[in-house]
């Protein structure tokens, strides 16, 4: 009962993440009328709201813990405004932009609560340090549902006769599900923390925790990037908008398929010894996107296969190995789990900050008629920048300690 409590958290929780950033930049551009200058910036200011909030979401659920019931149920339903707020309600002209900024702000912090409570739980949950990995099998499987159920829901929407790009009847069905996920989760809180000693940085540190949040930070990079504009260059430069929902299922179908093995693999070889080919893998799906010309399904839907695989290492084993490195040395996990999160949005954030000013300076119109140079650096901030980045993650996980276990 309590794998399926899991699964079903894990699902709402990946509804309102990665799916987020892949449809917000068609969503604020094509039914807002936001630049993706404007977005950037947008996306940058809640990052350093970010900076301050997740830590102390995870400061007050290490100091409340008895309070983690009310907690999940603050999270589910702020999760179910905000996606009303975001998807379904249009001010006036002159409004848009402030009810855009208090619909993310609403969205995130909820969404931060969650995630931080979630992973914070998973050592109660589990019983032992050891049988962290099992947990995540459970989590990344319902975080692999939400996934596509999200980055499909607005194009079966307008399948069925939903207007606007399918997004206002998008929010209303998030925000049931956010409801519903509330209700059968309940019983997940009931599990008592072990004790734990109070987190602090130099503690961190002699864990081998801020290594990995390091690790973490530049690896989601390249995955943020190319989510990002995932939609911009199936539609724009592909020119096979038809097809973004089955290459996503197929990413995200990849991706779920590959954890059980990278897991088994991880405990007989070692979790350094996994991380590297995962990632090596990835840089040659990332790269094969570059020589592809419009039209090439079949090519894409190859890159979609290898570099879903490749994000399925990335989602079970380093989460694990940060669990393991503070059960290991006792420590809590709210605040710790807050600097995760932080930092897998940061990574986010910074790939729309760096590359979403880049593409409207080159004079791409999303959705419009694109110049070859435009195209050309579409092309570049796809594919090549994230291996470019992914190279340097490379270079940290050779540095980490020899046979590094996820089990």
């Amino acid at each position: 009962m309590q794998a399926t409590r899991i699964s079903l958290f894990a699902l709402m929780l990946a509804a309102a993440g990665l799916p987020l950033y892949i449809h917000l930049p068609r969503f604020a551009t094509a039914e807002l009328g936001l630049s993706l200058a404007t977005l950037a910036a947008v996306l940058a200011a809640i990052r350093v709201l970010d900076f301050v909030q997740d830590p102390l979401l995870g400061w007050v659920t290490d100091r409340w813990p008895q309070e983690r019931a009310t907690f999940a149920a603050l999270a589910a339903f702020g999760m179910a405004v905000g996606f009303i707020l975001l998807y379904t309600y249009r001010p006036a002209a002159g409004g848009v932009l402030p009810w855009f900024v208090i619909a993310l702000v609403l969205l995130f912090t909820a969404y931060s609560l969650g995630s931080v409570l979630f992973y914070g739980q998973s050592t109660a949950l589990a019983g032992s340090p050891e049988a962290l990995i099992r947990l995540a099998g459970f989590r990344e499987g319902g975080t692999l549902a939400g996934i596509i159920l999200a980055a499909l829901a607005p194009g079966a929407l307008v399948a069925v006769g939903a207007g606007h790009g399918g997004y206002p009847a998008f929010g209303w069905m998030l925000a049931a599900l956010c409801g519903v996920v509330w209700w059968l989760t309940r019983g997940l809180w009931t599990a008592a923390p072990r004790p734990e000693h109070p987190l602090s940085i130099t503690a961190l540190r002699a864990a081998g925790g801020l290594r990995l949040l390091a690790l973490a930070l530049v690896n989601s990079l390249p995955v943020a990037m190319t989510s990002t504009l995932f939609l911009f260059f199936v539609e724009d430069k592909l020119a096979l908008a038809d097809l973004a929902g089955p290459f996503l299922v197929l990413f995200f179908l990849a991706a779920g398929l590959s954890v059980p093995l990278w897991t088994r693999a991880a405990e007989k070889f070692g979790a350094r010894e996994v991380l590297f080919p995962a990632m090596a893998l990835a840089i040659l799906a990332f790269i094969s996107a570059a020589f592809l010309p419009p039209g090439a399904g079949l090519g894409f839907a190859a890159i979609c296969i290898g570099s879903g695989a490749a994000l399925g290492a990335d989602m079970v084993i380093l989460p694990v190995l940060f669990s393991r490195a503070l059960a290991r040395a006792g420590l809590q996990a709210g605040q710790a789990f807050g600097l995760w999160s932080f930092a897998a949005k940061l990574a986010l954030a910074a790939a729309a900050v760096l590359l979403l000013p880049l593409l409207q300076m080159s004079g791409f119109t999303p959705g419009g008629e694109n110049s070859a140079a435009a195209l050309q650096t579409l092309t570049w901030a796809y594919a090549i920048i994230p291996c470019c980045i992914k190279l340097i993650a490379i270079a940290m996980v050779i540095r980490l300690p020899g046979k590094v276990t996820a089990s």
